[in-house]
C-alpha cells in the first residue's frame, strides 16, 4: 500500500540574520568517508535532511539542491518557504517549485545547518524508474565548494578532507595528474583536447557527474565540431524540463586526465533540449561519467584543480545500448519461493506409488521482487525489428528471470557485445510472447 506523506511548511515572518550554507566536517579524523551506489555511472548517496534519511544524486553539473521525490516517507519538516519557477534541460516549460532555508543535511558527520532545498512539485521529474531505486534528490555545488572531495569509482565510496589533512595532500602530489578547472555559475569547466579529421581543438567542457554519458558536444556552440558521418537519433535521458532527444555517434579521439580516449561514443543533445539552458561563454559540451568513472578523481573547487588518476576501467571499449530499448522499474510484487531448509520440517512428496518420500529441506516463502517494462524503443532498432513495444512486461532475459536482475545488470547486457543473442520474454495484454535478435552497433 502506498504510504501518503506530510510537509510540514513553517513559515516565519520575523527578520532574521541568516548563515551562509557551509557543509563542515564534524569529526577529529579531519576526513569523512561516504559510501555510495553507481548505477549507470551515477552516484548516488544517503543524506539526512532534518533528520529524515534520503537519497541524492550527487550532481557537479546542478548549483542548487533540488528535492523531488518524498513518496516513500511519512513526514519531513522544511522551514523559510518561498515559490518560484524552475527550468533546465529539456523542452517543457518551467515547473512551479518551493525554496526552504535553514534546514540541516548530514551525512556521516558532514554537515550543513543552513542549508537551501528547492523542492520540485512535478513528479515527472522522478527518475527512480530509470535507476531502480528510490531517489529523493539531487545535491551539486555546496557539496563541494569547500573541501578537497575524492570519489574512488571502484570501491564506491567518498572521501572529504579538511585543509589540514596532509595524507591527502602527499598523495595528490606523488599519484595523480592535476589539471586547472574554473568555476562558473558555481560548476566546475575543464579544456579538453577533441580530435576530429586530424585536427586537435581544445574544447571548454562541464565536468558533470550528473551525466551518464561519455562526452557531449553542442554542436551549434562551435563551428569547428561537426556531427559524425555515421549517427543514430536516440532517447538520451529526462531533463529538469522534459524528454532530451538527440544523436549518438563516434569520434577520433578525446584527451582528458593525461589519458587519450580512441573512438568514444559522443551525444550531441538537440537544439530544442538545451534551449533553456544558461551557458557559459564558449562552453562546447560536458564529460560524463562514462568517462569519469574510469579515474579516481578528487575535486578541489577552492584552489580551482582536478586531480585524476586511471584506474581498472581505463581502457574499457566505450560501449552503448545496442538492442534500441529502455528499461525502467515499474514497481514491486509478491512472489512465491520454494528454498531449502535443511533443518526444517518436510514437505511430503509422492512419487506417483503407493510410497510416500518426505523431504524436509523445503520450504516457501514470499518475496518483494522488482518489475521491468520497456519504456522506450528506439526506432529502426533490432529490439524494434523483432518486435517489442513500449510498454512491455518484461519476465525473462536469456536465461534470466528479470525478478533475479537489477537494471544495471539488464543495461551491461544490453551493451555487452556486438553480435549477442538476446532472447526476450515479455508480457502484453495479458498475453506472454518470446522475441529474439541480436545485438548489432551501426556505430
Amino acid at each position: 500500500m502506498r504510504r501518503f506523506f506530510i510537509v510540514y511548511f513553517f513559515l516565519f515572518f520575523v527578520t532574521t540574520v541568516f548563515c551562509q550554507s557551509e557543509f563542515k566536517i564534524d569529526s577529529p579524523k579531519k576526513r569523512v568517508v561516504i559510501p555510495f551506489k553507481l548505477i549507470n555511472n551515477l552516484i548516488f548517496i544517503p543524506i539526512e535532511v532534518n533528520g529524515e534519511p534520503l537519497t541524492f544524486l550527487l550532481d557537479t553539473g546542478v548549483e542548487e539542491t533540488i528535492l523531488f521525490s518524498l513518496d516513500d516517507k511519512e513526514q519531513i519538516q522544511f522551514f523559510h518557504i518561498e515559490q518560484l519557477k524552475l527550468k533546465g534541460l529539456g523542452s517543457n516549460e518551467a515547473i512551479d517549485a518551493y525554496k526552504s532555508s535553514k534546514n540541516k543535511l548530514n551525512v556521516n558527520d558532514f554537515v550543513d545547518l543552513e542549508h537551501e532545498i528547492y523542492i520540485v512539485l512535478d513528479q515527472e521529474f522522478n527518475f527512480s524508474s530509470q535507476v531502480g531505486i528510490p531517489v529523493n534528490g539531487i545535491i551539486g555545488y555546496h557539496f563541494f565548494k569547500n573541501h578537497k572531495v575524492a570519489i574512488d569509482y571502484e570501491r564506491k565510496k567518498i572521501t572529504v578532507y579538511a585543509d589540514a589533512n596532509q595524507k591527502i595532500i602527499k598523495q595528490l602530489k606523488r599519484n595523480f595528474k592535476k589539471d586547472s578547472i574554473s568555476l562558473e555559475l558555481n560548476k566546475p569547466y575543464v579544456v579538453s583536447e577533441i580530435q576530429q579529421d586530424e585536427k586537435s581543438i581544445p574544447s571548454k567542457l562541464l565536468l558533470d557527474t550528473g551525466n551518464s554519458d561519455a562526452l557531449w558536444i553542442f554542436l551549434n556552440k562551435n563551428g569547428r565540431l561537426k556531427q559524425p558521418e555515421k549517427t543514430i537519433h536516440d532517447f538520451l535521458g529526462r531533463g529538469f524540463s522534459g524528454d532530451i532527444f538527440g544523436l549518438r555517434g563516434r569520434i577520433k579521439a578525446f584527451s582528458f586526465g593525461n589519458t587519450v580516449f580512441k573512438n568514444p561514443i559522443v551525444t550531441f543533445p538537440d537544439s530544442t533540449s538545451v534551449m533553456s539552458v544558461n551557458f557559459v561563454p564558449n562552453r562546447v559540451g560536458s564529460v560524463g561519467g562514462e568517462v569519469l568513472s574510469r579515474f579516481n578523481i578528487v575535486f578541489d573547487y577552492k584552489n580551482k584543480a582536478i586531480y585524476t588518476n586511471p584506474n581498472n576501467k581505463i581502457h574499457d571499449p566505450f560501449n552503448f545500448n545496442m538492442s534500441g530499448i529502455e528499461v525502467a522499474h515499474a514497481g514491486l510484487e509478491w512472489t512465491k519461493h520454494l528454498y531449502e531448509n535443511r533443518g526444517g520440517q518436510g514437505i511430503k512428496v509422492y512419487n506417483g506409488s503407493n510410497d510416500e518420500r518426505v523431504q524436509d529441506n523445503l520450504q516457501i516463502r514470499f518475496e518483494l521482487k522488482p518489475i521491468f517494462k520497456i519504456a522506450n524503443v528506439r526506432s529502426n532498432s533490432a529490439a524494434e525489428k523483432a518486435g517489442l513495444k513500449k510498454d512491455d512486461r518484461i519476465l525473462r532475459i536469456n536465461s534470466h528471470s528479470a525478478q533475479d536482475l537489477t537494471i544495471e545488470k539488464i543495461n551491461e547486457l544490453l551493451k555487452s557485445e556486438e553480435g549477442k543473442t538476446i532472447k526476450m520474454e515479455i508480457e502484453r495484454n495479458n498475453a506472454t510472447f518470446t522475441y529474439q535478435f541480436q545485438l548489432k552497433s551501426i556505430l
